[in-house]
């Protein structure tokens, strides 16, 4: 099978509390709320293609080894991303947990350069590789900071000098991969320019909290299930309170 190189990037969202009462309504708000953000962050993803949505992240692709222009489809995703999110902090008219904790959500980044082969499926197209295994075992990584972009070598080397020099260098036992040297840069203190707040407007509120509750009538009504494929929230059942059954005579 053929292979070419290609620059890999995922877009990752998190920052829901791991347990989060898991009860329907808000589980179906948090799916609701991480689908728009996603949607923001593909809207603003530019030259990069999408591979696929997995769960609470986006897998992206550029064909190619060049990285002139990563820096900027990296900062245009995160300006989309804050902005979708404090757009849903100031239109917010629910106090369930999935609604409450949108302002808390964070957006991370892993990138690798590598070899990629490009499998089709019907109408699909599948990336598949160590290199794909790579920046995906990224994801886990020792990174202490909140929102960040992690990179190995091979994209450290191709960007421009002024972000090299904000980036720091940590050493990675990536399962079944071995020690990986990557570099990460502390979006926070990137000191990019984000999206001006946006001013609440009542009939924007009350349209957005309609589409929301059309949008997410599947998951309340349990036609789907929410969240299931979200790498950061944790999904469990809640215990059954003691006498919710009749004792046994």
């Amino acid at each position: 099978m053929a292979t070419e190189k290609a620059l890999l990037l995922i877009a990752d969202i998190g920052g829901y509390t791991r347990f989060m009462k898991h009860h329907r309504f808000s589980l179906a708000h948090a799916q609701d709320s991480v689908a728009q953000l996603l949607e923001a962050v593909i809207d603003a993803s530019g030259g990069l293609k999408l591979a696929k949505l997995e769960g609470d992240a986006a897998f992206f692709y550029s064909v190619g080894d060049d990285c002139g222009a990563f820096a900027r489809q990296v900062a245009d995703i995160r300006r989309a991303f804050v902005a979708r999110r404090e757009k849903l902090v100031v239109d917010r008219m629910c106090q369930c947990d999935g609604c409450m904790q949108v302002g808390m959500l964070t957006l991370k980044f892993v990138a690798h350069l590598g070899e990629v082969a490009f499998q089709r499926v019907k109408h699909l197209t599948e990336l598949a590789g160590v290199d794909v295994i790579l920046v995906h075992r990224m994801l886990k990584n020792d990174v202490p900071v909140s929102e960040y972009l992690l990179m190995t070598d091979a994209v450290h080397e191709r960007i421009q000098p002024e972000l090299r020099q904000l980036a720091q260098g940590l050493e990675h036992e990536f399962e079944g991969l071995g020690r990986t040297t990557t570099h990460y840069i502390d979006l926070l203190a990137s000191g990019e320019e984000l999206p001006a707040p946006l001013a609440p407007k009542l009939s924007r509120r009350l349209w957005n909290k309609l589409v929301m509750e059309v949008r997410t009538l599947k998951y309340v009504l349990g036609i789907e299930k929410p969240c299931q494929d979200f790498r950061n929230v944790e999904i469990v059942d809640t215990p059954p309170t003691p006498h919710s059954h009749p004792p046994r005579t």
